[in-house]
């Protein structure tokens, strides 16, 4: 289902026809480094992972990650979404991309719309921005975003020391 429109990009909630995708996605070094390891190893795993957690979040809430696809071509470049995590009170913009893709623009396009959705159409009062104090491009990209920094928490499951970033929507 489309859930958003940029210039280059639709926005579309993913399904299990995304498996193969999502498998390399969550694979990929860059994930493994700044997100962490998902433990899926099969594209079988992938469908599951996909079906208990953006698709369960997006029935459940209205909201979850989704795949950033390129208008031109309909290759699907990343993820792109609102995340509502265990331990968290308030929801978290989350976002990666294949490094074939890195520096063209293309995450920053689909968080601004992703942002605003959260603001103007889901009618959210603060986003949250998680990032590995070591990944600097999701740090400058949730600063361009408009979010500041909060403070610095071990998150799980895996406990590792995550960055929180913060941004106040008000009417």
């Amino acid at each position: 289902m489309k859930i958003l429109d940029t210039e280059r990009l639709t926005l579309r909630t993913i399904g299990v026809d995304d498996a193969a995708f999502y498998y390399e996605l969550v694979n990929d070094p860059t994930w493994l480094e700044f997100i962490g390891d998902k433990g899926i190893r099969s594209i079988e795993g992938a469908r599951d992972a996909i079906l208990e957690g953006p698709c369960a979040m997006q029935e459940r809430l209205g909201h979850s990650l989704y795949v950033m696809e390129r208008k031109s071509d309909g290759v699907a470049l990343g993820l792109c979404g609102l995340i509502k995590r265990d331990g968290l009170d308030d929801v978290d913009i989350g976002y990666a991309i294949r490094p074939a893709w890195f520096g063209q623009g293309y995450t920053y396009e689909a968080a601004v719309a992703v942002v605003a959705y959260a603001r103007d159409q889901l009618r959210m009062k603060r986003l949250l921005g998680l990032t590995a104090p070591a990944n600097l491009n999701s740090i400058r990209l949730l600063q361009k975003l408009g979010l500041a920094f909060v403070e610095l928490r071990n998150l799980p499951p895996h406990e590792r020391p995550t960055n929180i970033y913060s941004i106040e929507f008000h009417d």
